[in-house]
């Protein structure tokens, strides 16, 4: 008895539907109605002989099936993908300069850009790791040719990625961290920093004093500082490094607002290398932010 093979169109639609959390909305990202994805869906089943999801309540599930066939829908979709880049990566050549912040830097993002650099080895990638406002500011004198930055949303340039939370955090174990005979600590960079600045109109609004213990320039010095207890810091919940952790609401800290994590593309014409990396960048943002 052959086996069937699976429909690819369907496979990609049903990791669209979990990246993105509804059917609808997966429709609109691939172009089609939401009908057609029910109709993608029922297809995939009949060819497994499983079904994939369940009622859950009001909402709707995977079933263990659906879970195992997810999970391997995503890696015959990165082969698939892999296999078509790297048979066209030959014809895309040139050069980009791509800037970015240390807070992807360590996490998915060099993987994503080794990954372009194997399908399109006639591309040479110049990669910088630098603070978002500087990002901008270089992008604009012609020194970048896309910047992947936070806290910059009003651009005109900017494409939005994600809406991201602000979040304190603290040294690992962190116990009490407002003691009501001394200010609180704060490892912060240096200004100008919209983390900064939204950091301290927050304590500021809660009437909370506060020192500045610790300031630098660097992402890797501002997280020793934090571990070493220098003082509490806040950042987005992307990439905080294993030996820190989130202070939430039992710290008695107050609310932090939302920031906008953007593309910033140079002004001109695209080129097609330039393209190619765009769509990388989204495409490695979607499946590891849970856009």
């Amino acid at each position: 008895m052959s086996l069937p093979n699976l429909d690819m169109d369907a496979m990609r639609t049903l990791v669209a539907i979990l990246q993105l959390g509804s059917l609808g909305r997966a429709a609109e990202k691939i172009g089609r109605s939401q009908s057609a994805v029910s109709q993608q869906m029922r297809k995939l089943e009949g060819q497994l002989g499983q079904p994939l999801f369940r009622k859950q309540g009001r909402v709707v599930v995977l079933t263990e099936t659906g879970e195992l066939v997810h999970s391997y829908a995503r890696r015959i979709l990165d082969l698939n993908d892999e296999a078509v880049s790297a048979a066209a990566g030959t014809s895309v050549e040139g050069v980009v300069r791509f800037g970015l912040p240390g807070d992807f830097a360590e996490t998915w993002l060099p993987a994503a850009l080794g990954q372009f650099r194997k399908a399109h080895p006639a591309v040479r990638i110049d990669v910088e790791v630098e603070r978002n406002g500087a990002l901008l500011e270089r992008l604009d004198r012609g020194e970048f040719d896309l910047v992947l930055a936070m806290g910059y949303g009003s651009r005109p340039d900017a494409r939005r990625l994600a809406t991201l939370p602000m979040t304190w955090i603290g040294p690992a174990g962190s116990d009490a961290v407002l003691r009501p005979d001394a200010p609180l600590d704060l490892a912060l960079y240096h200004s100008p920093c919209f983390f900064r600045r939204a950091g301290i109109e927050a304590l500021d609004k809660a009437s909370i004093s506060w020192r500045l213990a610790y300031t630098t320039a660097s992402l890797h010095s501002l997280w020793a500082g934090v571990a070493a207890g220098l003082g509490i810091t806040l950042r987005t919940t992307a990439g905080i490094p294993p030996f820190l952790m989130r202070l939430d609401e039992r710290h008695d800290l107050p609310p932090l607002p939302i920031v906008e994590l953007c593309l910033h593309s140079r002004q001109g014409e695209s080129s097609p290398a330039l393209s190619q990396l765009e769509r990388v960048v989204i495409d490695n943002a979607i499946g590891n932010l849970g856009l």
